[in-house]
Formats: structure tokens, C-alpha cells, sequence
């Protein structure tokens, strides 16, 4: 039997926390961030976390299940 691999693309913008909970970064805050309000950059900053309905998805491509 062959190993699985991770999905390279999804070991980049994922990463798993101590309570097994999967986050990654916001979009929409790499240029162009003069028109948008300082709000909304604030809160680009803190990692998102992925949705439970996306949740076993995002573990198949980490190799997770």
C-alpha cells in the first residue's frame, strides 16, 4: 500500500492549533488596502477557522483522515 500524500497547497495555507482546530489567514489583505477601512484590516489580521461544514474536507487534504 502506498503512503498518502498532503496536498502541498493545503499544507501552506493551513495550519492546525493545540485543540485541533484548522485556521488560515484571511484574503484581501496583500495590496490595495488604502480604499479599505482600518476595521476591516483589523480584522483580516486574526486567523480564520475553517467552517465545520469544509471541516473533513480541509483534513483529507492534510492527510488528517
Amino acid at each position: 500500500m502506498p503512503k498518502v500524500k498532503t496536498n502541498s497547497s493545503a499544507k501552506k495555507r493551513f495550519k492546525v492549533t493545540g485543540g485541533g482546530k484548522i485556521t488560515f489567514q484571511k484574503a484581501f489583505k496583500r495590496h490595495i488596502l488604502t480604499k479599505k477601512s482600518t476595521k476591516r484590516k483589523r480584522h483580516m489580521r486574526k486567523p480564520g477557522v475553517v467552517a465545520d461544514a469544509n471541516l473533513h474536507f480541509v483534513k483529507r487534504l492534510l492527510g488528517m483522515k
